[in-house]
C-alpha cells in the first residue's frame, strides 16, 4: 500500500470525526468515472460508490453484479479522481476477510459498506461481528469500515433492533455504523445508543442533509438516487433529440 493511500485512508477518517451538529458529512455516489469527476469538481471531498449505481451502469440488477466487476468498477473511479474513495462492496461476496481486504486495497479504495443481510436475510448478528473483527484485523487502519444495518430495510420497525446489532459492529472495530433506512424519528435514539459516526440514507426529494444532520446524522450518502435521477434526465434528453 501506498504512502498517497495511506494518508487518504487518514483523511478520509478524519471527515468523519469532530463535525458540528447539523454538518453531516455529504458523500455522492458514483457509478462511474465520468460522475466521480463532476462530484469532485463540485466540491465534495470525498466519494462513496453505491452497488445498486455501480450494478445499473453495468448492465445489472441490483446485487446481481459479479464480484470481479465490481472491483474493476471501483478502480476505475479511484483511478478518475484524487479524493478518497469508499465502496460499497454488498456482502463482501462470499470472500474470505483477507481476500476481500486484498482486493479493496488493490483497487485504491479506503473505506467500505458492509451490509449484515444476505439474498433478503438477516444476519445472525453476533456471527456477523465477529466477520467484520475479521476484516478489521487484517485491515488495521487502512479501510474506513462502514457496517450497514439492515433492519429497518428487511421490515423490523424497532429501533432497538438496529442499536443492538450496531453496538455489536461498533465493539467488533467498525468505523461508522449504517441503519438503512432508519427513518428520522428513530436516529435520536440511534445516536444515543451508538458510540461513533452514524451514516443515513437521503433521497433527493427528502430532508436535507442539514436537517439529517440535525437529527443525529454524522454522514449522508445517497445510495442510486443520484444514478437514477440522471437517467431520468438522459431519458429527458434524449426524448428531444
Amino acid at each position: 500500500m501506498t504512502a498517497v493511500t495511506d494518508t487518504k485512508a487518514a483523511a478520509f477518517r478524519a471527515l468523519h470525526h469532530g463535525r458540528p451538529p447539523g454538518d453531516p458529512l455529504v458523500l455522492p455516489g458514483p457509478w462511474d468515472a465520468a460522475s466521480a469527476r463532476v462530484f469532485v469538481d463540485a466540491g465534495f471531498p470525498a466519494l462513496a460508490t453505491p452497488s445498486a449505481g455501480v450494478a445499473a451502469s453495468l448492465g445489472y440488477e441490483d446485487g446481481a453484479t459479479p464480484a470481479d466487476e465490481m472491483f474493476a468498477a471501483v478502480a476505475r473511479i479511484v483511478r478518475a479522481v484524487e479524493v478518497p474513495v469508499s465502496a460499497d462492496v454488498e456482502d463482501g461476496y462470499g470472500l474470505a476477510p483477507k481476500e476481500l481486504v486484498e482486493r479493496l486495497l488493490e483497487t485504491g479504495a479506503v473505506g467500505c459498506n458492509l451490509e449484515d443481510s444476505r439474498d433478503g436475510v438477516l444476519q445472525d448478528p453476533v456471527r456477523h461481528a465477529e466477520w467484520l473483527a475479521e476484516v478489521r484485523g487484517v485491515a488495521g487502519d487502512r479501510l474506513f469500515v462502514n457496517a450497514r444495518v439492515d433492519t429497518f430495510l428487511r421490515g423490523v420497525a424497532d429501533p432497538g433492533a438496529a442499536v443492538e446489532r450496531a453496538s455489536l459492529y461498533v465493539a467488533a472495530g467498525a468505523d461508522c455504523v449504517y441503519p438503512i433506512g432508519a427513518p428520522a424519528e428513530a436516529l435520536p435514539l440511534l445516536r444515543a445508543g451508538v458510540a461513533g459516526p452514524v451514516n443515513v440514507s437521503a433521497s433527493l426529494s427528502g430532508l436535507s442533509a442539514r436537517e439529517w444532520g440535525g437529527f443525529g446524522a454524522t454522514r449522508v450518502t445517497y445510495g442510486p438516487g443520484l444514478q437514477r435521477a440522471a437517467t431520468v434526465a438522459l431519458r429527458e434528453l434524449a426524448g428531444t433529440l
